[in-house]
């Protein structure tokens, strides 16, 4: 018994069993589209990285140039100057140990994305657990511990996408949608594997990117041609 639909199997025959040039590759992804909701484009980048070693952890963060089509919600726990930057560049909640409270209290998540300035950590880290389940524990690494609350909080409002490897050596994100321009989500994609390329380990040896792949939320994969991207 099939796992697809027919609407699934009708579009991956239209899929050719080689790499295509990102534009060519989105061209198709917008052909083979039959959905009736605006779904959400994927590209996923498979590296040669091994994340069991601290010095092959591929990670950072990238605004991209149109956004995602999805507005993040934002809370900043921070206290005084910084809660009145956080509210003027556009945070939905913003608090101090009031807001680290109600989340232990009333088991609240509703946010995407959480900034903690430094002095609050103390605090924030009684959150640990509950924070870091659903991956939005704040990180320095994310950028999301900062006394920068302006700039972080408009550049998520803008479209930053965060990105981490998993264990199997894949990093996966959402950078569009299939409403946007064809010229837009090519952007958007070439910012987004850009990113990636330019935190290269140091270490690592050999092939970096081993397969890049673009897809939405109910579409096959198409295979991209990286030699393009990284020229």
């Amino acid at each position: 018994m099939s796992k697809h639909g027919k609407s699934y199997l009708k579009a991956k025959e239209k899929v050719e069993e080689r790499e295509y040039v990102l534009k060519d590759a989105v061209a198709l992804l917008k052909e083979i589209k039959n959905s009736k909701f605006d779904e959400s484009v994927d590209v996923s980048v498979r590296l040669s990285v091994d994340p069991k070693y601290p010095d092959q952890m591929v990670r950072g963060t990238v605004v991209l140039p149109f956004g995602t089509g999805k507005v993040k919600r934002v809370l900043v726990i921070a206290t005084g100057e910084k809660q009145k930057e956080a509210s003027e560049a556009g945070a939905d909640f913003v608090g101090g140990d009031d807001m680290v409270e109600k989340i232990q209290k009333e088991n609240w998540f509703d946010f995407d994305v959480v900034i903690s300035t430094p002095d609050m950590m103390k605090s924030v880290g009684k959150l640990g657990k509950s924070l870091g389940t659903k991956g939005l524990m704040p990180s320095p690494k994310s950028g999301t511990v900062t006394f920068n609350v302006k700039e972080t909080v408009a550049e998520i409002k803008k479209g930053r996408v965060e990105f981490r490897v998993d264990k199997s050596g894949i990093i996966n994100s959402s950078v569009a949608k299939t409403s946007f321009d064809s010229e837009k989500i090519v952007e958007n994609s070439k910012a987004f594997i850009s990113a990636i390329l330019k935190v290269r380990p140091a270490t690592l040896k050999g092939k970096y990117v081993k397969s890049v792949f673009i897809s939405s939320t109910m579409s096959p994969s198409i295979k991209i041609n990286i030699q393009e991207l990284e020229s």
